[in-house]
């Protein structure tokens, strides 16, 4: 029994991650509906992706070292937080937005620390 807890604690958070990695870049395929030219799109999907680039080698890094992805992980959950409070168009229904984002990177933080916890044991 005991094996099954760890291998779902090593696994849960990287799969997640990779989940929400994906999620992230979804958001960048509104680039091809702006009627820009071909390297114009292919900028702009790079500029729009670079939160996707960054949280994979962020993921990579991870792998090894789980304390680093409970760090990164929960930081960037509070960055866009913290994005979103100090956009002068804010609006109350903003808030349900920083769930969608910032929840799911609280979630896999926690448990790349739970995961690195019970490994330090």
């Amino acid at each position: 029994m005991k094996k099954e807890v760890n291998k779902f604690l090593y696994w849960t958070p990287r799969i997640l991650s990779i989940i929400f990695i994906c999620f992230l870049a979804l958001f960048s395929f509104d680039v091809f509906g702006m009627g820009l030219s071909f390297w114009q799109t292919i900028l702009a999907l790079f500029l729009h992706n670079i939160p996707s680039f960054l949280l994979f080698v962020i993921l990579l890094i991870s792998w090894k070292y789980e304390w680093v992805g409970g760090i990164a992980f929960i930081i960037v959950g509070l960055l866009y937080i913290f994005l979103l409070l100090i956009n002068p168009q804010l609006e109350w229904y903003m808030f349900s937005w920083s769930l969608i984002i910032s929840g799911p990177a609280f979630l896999i933080g926690i448990l790349f620390f739970i995961g690195w916890f019970k490994k330090k044991k």
